[in-house]
């Protein structure tokens, strides 16, 4: 049998290959990192990306409702003391490891097509106030 030549439309192995070294890691008492190519559709603390690149861990002690689905990686972790939500595509890990020794598999990372009728998550920051005086407006 030639597998060589994979049908198109077959699901990409990646997520699972994630899954597979995440729980790994997990039950060989590891902390699971994953390194992420940052770009416009990727959810992270942006003040931590360095030279387009963020890692992150994982492990179970550090995120909270993490979700590794076949399209989206999704967890809640503290930067700073600060907790933050956490959104990255699957195409965009480039990949995951045991932070104690290195062993893990990296990934070829994809482009992310966005779609022009999905609408961003957060809603845009309202202007700033002006310096000038304050402008109150009666609504009836």
């Amino acid at each position: 049998m030639d597998f060589s030549q994979a049908p198109a439309d077959l699901p990409s192995t990646k997520p699972y290959l994630v899954r597979a070294i995440w729980e790994w890691c997990n039950d060989n008492g590891f902390t699971p990192y994953m390194a992420v190519e940052v770009d416009g559709s990727c959810r992270v603390p942006m003040e931590f990306v360095k030279d387009g690149q963020i890692v992150l861990n994982i492990g179970m002690e550090a995120t909270n409702k993490l979700q590794m689905g076949n399209d989206m990686v999704s967890f809640q972790a503290r930067f700073g003391g600060v907790a933050r939500d956490i959104s990255v595509p699957m195409a965009r890990v480039a990949a995951v490891y045991a932070r104690e020794n290195g062993a893990g598999m990296a990934f070829e990372v994809e482009e992310v097509s966005s779609r022009e009728d999905e609408t961003p998550e957060d809603p845009p920051e309202p202007p700033p106030p002006s310096a000038g005086r304050p402008h109150l407006q009666r609504i009836k």
